[in-house]
């Protein structure tokens, strides 16, 4: 092996499991330094969330320290409550492959192709806008079936895998951060503090915009960039050896059956929406609409049972990885919450707040939720424990409940993305390296934060509430 195939193996990032194995021995080292603490929860008889009163906080002996044992006992029981994501991530998949399968994709992919040849990015600015809707309606791991999806439209339309995975990932964020009927964040966050369920939209509305504009931009000068240089592509290897007749060479027709299942297809996401904002739906429900989704797909195309099912396991191996990482990030939680370092934590940075200013305050708040996904990911779980104690603090410092909402809800959604906790399963799904994701990502998300903290101070100046 030559010295620089040598220096080059040296910067591979480590596999996604061998990451989040370093995080869960990283919360275990915590466990001892960081001493055990409480809160009480109690439950809100109007909302009926529990949450942990302010005023409970005491330090306790933790009687269960983390053992050798439990540190591999955590993966399983990572997996039991990851279990509704986990068995979500595999129905749908494996139920969408069943339209990758019968061509179908592949057809509306090159209808799309013909009628806008020389225009691609404007493909890429439409399935961006899609990824963003998908953001505000709160899909978050329900859109996760629909990442390699968008890494083959990348593919077709001539540009390198990071764009396909940009337009997802970058979308998704976009939408899930800017919290207009999102109930994981702003929902849950709103009714702790008692708030009108998602009040405030409009100026929601506005860092939707700005955060829109930011991704866009980034999307498009990296596109430009490796039309222009290939060589400047980030997985410029495999840029280089994709051929342009190998993109369309696979592309199917369109034919009445596939149209049928495109519009089915469609038929599904617009439920899938309805629901999930209107009937309070969560993965059961999801799932169950996919199975239904499943079932007049081999209607439509006439698979049969037995070819139907086996093409479904087929779809559903693909995500094996992804679901098998979000178990693991659920393991990181169950050791947090078997060291008893959480509440601590919290309590520390309402200590931290105390007698600041309302703007350092928000700034400390906004960094610290920032800096506390990076070890829980689950936006509605930091909320149950966050909120309730901003909120005192708030009335404390006369910062706008909503304002300390909006603070919350940027510092949770931006970084989803971008932590290694979360980000590694949705980079599974597209075949991405979790360094190659930092280079291309990382000056879109540094002003991402930079325009949420203008827009958090302009929020608290201009008394953004109702209250």
């Amino acid at each position: 092996m030559s010295k620089k195939e040598t220096k080059k193996s040296g910067f591979h990032m480590p596999h996604v499991f061998i990451i989040l194995l370093l995080i869960m021995l990283f919360v275990v080292i915590l466990s001892y330094v960081i001493p055990s603490g409480s809160y009480e929860r109690i439950t809100d008889e109007a909302t009926g969330i529990s949450v942990v009163d302010p005023d409970t906080f005491q330090y306790v002996e933790n009687e269960n320290p983390i053992t050798f044992m439990d540190y591999f006992e955590a993966i399983y029981n990572g997996f039991v409550n990851g279990a509704t994501i986990m068995g979500t991530l595999f129905i749908c998949s494996g139920m969408i492959y069943l339209l990758e399968v019968s061509g179908a994709f592949g057809a509306g992919i090159n209808a799309i192709l013909k009628r806008t040849k020389g225009k691609e990015f404007s493909v890429v600015c439409i399935f961006y806008t899609i990824f963003v809707i998908f953001g505000v309606l709160g899909y978050g791991e329900a859109s996760y079936p629909f990442y390699p999806l968008a890494v083959s439209i990348g593919f077709a339309l001539g540009y390198d895998r990071m764009v396909g995975t940009g337009l997802a990932i970058v979308g998704s964020t976009v939408g899930f951060t800017s919290g207009l009927m999102n109930m994981f964040t702003t929902g849950v966050s709103q009714q702790i503090v008692g708030l009108p369920m998602f009040s405030g939209i409009g100026f929601r509305a506005v860092g939707l915009a700005v955060f829109y504009v930011i991704g866009l931009i980034g999307l498009y000068t990296y596109c430009r960039k490796i039309k222009k240089d290939p060589s400047r592509s980030i997985v410029k290897e495999e840029y280089m050896n994709q051929k342009a007749e190998d993109r369309t060479e696979h592309m199917e027709e369109m034919t009445p059956r596939r149209v049928l299942g495109l519009l089915a297809f469609l038929v599904v996401i617009v439920i899938q929406g309805y629901g999930c904002i209107r009937l309070g739906w969560s993965f059961a429900q999801i799932a169950a609409v996919y199975v239904i989704f499943g079932i007049v797909l081999s209607i439509i195309f006439r698979f049969g049972p037995s070819e139907a099912c086996q093409l479904f396991c087929q779809g559903a191996v693909r995500v094996f990885a992804a679901a098998f990482a979000v178990g693991m990030a659920q393991s990181v939680v169950v050791l947090m919450n078997q060291a008893c370092i959480m509440d601590t934590i919290v309590h520390g940075m309402a200590a931290l707040l105390e007698n600041r200013s309302a703007l350092l305050a928000l700034l400390i708040i906004f960094v610290f939720v920032t800096l506390f996904n990076f070890l829980v990911v689950s936006g509605s779980g930091k909320a149950v424990i966050i909120m309730p104690i901003l909120q005192p603090l708030g009335k404390i410092l006369n910062i706008n409940q909503q304002v300390l909402v909006l603070t919350y809800q940027y510092g949770d959604g931006i970084t989803n993305s971008f932590w290694p906790g979360s980000s590694l399963v949705q980079l599974s799904m597209c075949g991405v390296d979790y360094g190659a994701w930092i280079r291309f990502c990382w000056k879109i998300y540094l002003s991402f934060i930079v325009s949420a903290f203008i827009l958090i101070m302009i929020a608290h100046g201009i008394g953004y509430g109702p209250f």
